[in-house]
């Protein structure tokens, strides 16, 4: 079930993409979980959709900005352990590395990228505010391989313990919605003004129906599948077991599986309200070409 578009937080992922589309905020929050300055922003986008191959799994980030010296920061809300972020992570990484590295080009021109989660919840385990993870040598726990990716997991339920008083006060703000500094402050009247505007809860509406048809034609998908595989498998067990992997991956690759005519139908109300191609391309999918096509 999704949320009214006026009970929406920052920990949405929808008003989450909203706020960090906005370059200085951007900026503020790398610089606070970095620990450093960063160059300026020079490309900031959301909602990335990125298919790297006809039967490879698609993923849509949630932020991706570059700044001008070249570094890459993927930057994800997560208010559901799912507990898979390591191996979400990997992935992410991979689908990065592929959409930017283009074909003839030397492994060498990879940029540095850091693949960052904001999580509700304490994933590791350690009661930390910030993990950073960077491959090391096993041989002598410091020799760093040097391929130029980090990988950074916020902990938003340990705000009390997060020695910056700036993040920690947006740790806290994104967990309790408390506003303690000028920071969230400034978050909390971005908001304000995002939930006052007409287009933005036109956006969410398209964009909340087509992700609940998309799980419930997943979910059918997931079922059939998972029915066939246990009719050959032939016992109770597998064909449980069929139908719950069948209901995983549908809800997965619904998309890709049985929603295009859904996602056209999408578009072409979309078009009718007068939103933007771009826009219309991240929420259903489709190309640009395919938008202006209709």
């Amino acid at each position: 079930m999704h949320k009214s578009f006026d009970d929406l937080t920052i920990a949405d992922d929808f008003m989450f993409c909203k706020v960090m589309q906005d370059e200085e905020v951007c900026k503020t929050f790398l610089e606070m979980t970095l620990t450093g300055q960063i160059g300026k922003i020079i490309y900031l986008s959301s909602q990335n959709a990125i298919i790297t191959g006809s039967e490879a799994k698609g993923i849509r980030l949630d932020i991706l900005a570059k700044d001008e010296n070249g570094k890459t920061y993927d930057i994800e809300m997560q208010a559901v352990n799912e507990h898979n972020l390591p191996k979400r992570m990997r992935y992410y990484q991979a689908a990065i590395d592929i959409l930017f590295l283009d074909k003839g080009e030397h492994y060498s021109s990879l940029n540095d990228t850091y693949i960052i989660f904001l999580c509700l919840f304490d994933s590791v385990g350690k009661d930390k505010p910030v993990y950073t993870f960077e491959n090391v040598c096993l041989e002598d726990r410091q020799t760093l391989l040097q391929d130029g990716t980090k990988k950074i997991i916020i902990n938003a339920s340990a705000f009390k313990k997060a020695e910056d008083k700036n993040l920690s006060g947006f740790l806290e703000y994104v967990k309790t919605g408390t506003v303690t500094t000028e920071f969230t402050g400034r978050i909390e009247k971005m908001i304000e003004k995002v939930k006052s505007t007409e287009q933005a809860r036109n956006e969410y509406r398209f964009i909340s129906g087509f992700e609940m048809d998309a799980r419930y034609y997943g979910r059918q998908e997931g079922i059939k599948e998972g029915r066939e595989e246990g009719r050959k498998e032939g016992i109770r067990e597998g064909r449980k077991e069929g139908i719950k992997a069948g209901i995983a991956q549908g809800r997965s690759e619904g998309f890709a599986d049985g929603l295009y005519q859904k996602a056209l139908e999408t578009a072409k109300l979309m078009r009718f309200e007068n939103l933007g191609s771009d826009l219309i391309s991240k929420v259903t999918g489709l190309s640009i070409e395919e938008v202006e096509n209709l």
